[in-house]
């Protein structure tokens, strides 16, 4: 099949729709990504990529199609929104022009934000004549209100026709949680058009060749935590760092080590300073997703958080899947659909959002289980993943779903 892929983010940004094109192209089908120049989480063009366009307009068998946009920055919202709109009128019509001679059996929306990415599909589809399969990891306008970014409801009111027209216009809308089908629907006239399509572990956590990292393993004697993925505003930052302060006070030998980068990243170093939580609070900085696994099997426990929100309580954080993969106990401090998968796959100790009192708790209770115990909680964690989010599985049924909609036969399809 020939597949566009239309996604704001896609390699070397660390992103799991790089992992889906590569498999896409390994099965045979021709696949063109329309993406953006990389610039998250750091909000500035990669330095690599500025100095050697060429060498990033191909990834593992998919050609990739770079439209200019502004960066994102840091700390702006009005250069975020630029970013957004940029890469909508972008990707519309200087991508169109560059797919003029290209045509396309199905059109691919990956939406981990903003939603307004799914535009220049709809445009290309009245071009192109193909079905537009919109994939929504994030529901609008909910986590706008959510993270505060948007607080006026006017303004929530026009993002939400917005999505209205957005969903109603595809042929296929993808819910990342089974809790999605509720929001989308809300804005989707057509219910019978709406799936539930969680996402996987990639391929790297199944991998072999863990190398221990010094920075966590020289603390020998301290429950490690591990928190791997955006440190932005709906991570809820505040509270775990109020989590951290509670087992300082109680002189509690654990630490909290904080993998990745993004626009909170200055205001959690600064806290840690001020509140004088050096000694239980270590920011490791970005790393690359070959890496992780490495980090992960250094931890003996891993934390995902959410704040508090009607959105984040349908929403399956997407590190869960892969935490799972990795077979470790998992601490949550969210609410809702993830911290339901936790508590199913009985592999960890669950708190509500903001709850920092219950996750200090958490970390205690854990602390005070043997070596048995603790591997129990991550076999269960390894086990559910197989079950529920086996990555064959999962886009294998996507890869059906295209050709059910492109009129192809399987057989012609592959």
């Amino acid at each position: 099949m020939r597949i566009l892929i239309v996604s704001q983010y896609f390699w070397p940004e660390n992103f799991r729709i790089n992992d889906l094109c590569a498999e896409l192209a390994d099965r045979g089908h021709e696949v063109t990504v329309l993406t953006g120049k990389p610039n998250y989480p750091d909000g500035e063009v990669f330095i690599e990529y500025r100095e050697n366009k060429p060498n990033f307009m191909h990834y593992k068998g998919c050609e990739i199609i770079r439209v200019p946009m502004i960066a994102r920055g840091k700390g702006s919202s009005l250069q975020l929104v630029s970013n957004y709109l940029s890469y909508v009128f972008s990707a519309s019509l200087w991508g169109a022009w560059r797919l003029r001679r290209k045509q396309f059996d199905v059109i691919f929306v990956y939406e981990p934000s903003p939603v307004t990415v799914c535009l220049p599909a709809i445009f290309i589809k009245k071009i192109k004549k193909a079905p537009v399969v919109f994939w929504v990891l994030d529901l609008w306008p909910e986590t706008l209100e959510a993270i505060g970014v948007v607080k006026s409801p006017k303004i929530l009111g026009w993002v939400g026709r917005l999505v209205r027209f957005i969903y109603n216009r595809c042929d296929l809308v993808l819910g990342q949680s089974k809790a999605f089908y509720t929001g989308i629907s809300r804005y989707c006239d057509d219910t019978n058009k709406i799936k539930y399509f969680p996402s996987w572990s990639e391929t790297v956590f199944s991998e072999k060749g863990i190398s221990p990292i010094e920075e966590i393993v020289r603390h020998k004697s301290a429950f490690k935590i591990l928190f791997a993925g955006n440190v932005g505003e709906a991570q809820d930052f505040p509270s775990i760092l109020n989590a951290a302060e509670i087992i300082k006070s109680k002189k509690i030998n654990a630490i909290f080590f904080i993998v990745g980068d993004g626009r909170a990243f200055d205001w959690v170093q600064s806290e840690v300073l001020s509140r004088g939580l050096e000694e239980y609070v270590t920011l490791l900085g970005r790393h690359p997703l070959e890496s992780m696994p490495s980090f992960y099997a250094c931890a003996d426990a891993l934390l995902v958080t959410l704040k508090d929100s009607p959105a984040f309580k349908m929403t399956i954080p997407g590190k869960v899947q892969s935490y799972m993969m990795a077979g470790k106990p998992i601490l949550t401090m969210l609410s809702g659909e993830g911290s339901r998968v936790i508590d199913e796959a009985k592999c960890g100790y669950i708190a509500n959002s903001g709850d920092f009192e219950q996750l200090a708790c958490n970390v205690e209770k854990m602390i005070s289980l043997d070596r048995g115990e603790l591997r129990a909680l991550g076999e269960n964690a390894k086990r559910y993943a197989d079950n529920e989010f086996d990555r064959d599985k999962l886009i294998t049924q996507l890869e059906d779903w295209f050709i059910e909609l492109s009129g192809q036969s399987k057989e012609k399809g592959l």
